[in-house]
């Protein structure tokens, strides 16, 4: 099931004042490298748990319902289902109503039993989801977002290694460990 990022995440787990904090960095030279450093952190951290650390709004693309009921979102944590729509076959969008869905927040799953079937036999549902664990930095539980902060610390102080057999890119294993219980691994 595709998925499309709709709108990201608003704010960042650290500020660039917060992270240089960490970090030590006492100039304001580095405060884009720092700001990007903690995007692309937060972005990695993501990718690797399938969780979205701050709310962020995706769409799901279906070619058709699933035949038990249950979509399960492959990402989360599920905070809430903001649209849905069925195509029909001339490409006009009837939007269906969220409260004929349950959302299982605990599982990520979204359940109805009441499927308007799509006309179209490709991308012929959407639904737009919220996911993530809130909107601010203080509702990102505390370990993944000492992991980002590892890792901006990491990729900061390495962001000129370029010695023959060394690699920045590998995740320190310390970042691994603190991500392991929310990580997600797929076939």
């Amino acid at each position: 099931m595709p998925s499309i990022l709709l709108t990201g995440s608003a704010v960042e787990p650290w500020s660039v004042e917060e992270a240089k904090s960490f970090l030590r960095a006492e100039n304001d030279d580095d405060d884009a490298i720092i700001a990007s450093l903690i995007a692309a952190a937060r972005s990695h951290v993501e990718a690797m748990t399938r969780c979205a650390l701050i709310a962020q709004t995706w769409r799901l693309v279906l070619d058709q319902w699933p035949n038990d009921g249950r979509i399960k979102l492959g990402r989360g944590p599920l905070r809430a289902l903001a649209a849905a729509r069925v195509y029909n076959s001339a490409g006009i969008a009837t939007p269906i109503d969220a409260g004929t869905f349950v959302l299982d927040k605990a599982a990520g799953v979204i359940v109805s039993s009441a499927w308007v079937l799509p006309g179209r036999a490709s991308a012929g549902i959407e639904l737009d989801v919220e996911i993530g664990f809130g909107t601010s930095a203080t509702d990102v539980p505390d370990v993944l977002r000492h992991a980002v902060r590892t890792l901006v610390a990491h990729w900061y102080e390495n962001r000129s290694l370029i010695a023959i057999g060394q690699s920045v890119a590998m995740m320190p294993a310390s970042v691994s460990a603190m991500i392991a219980s929310y990580r997600v691994h797929s076939l």
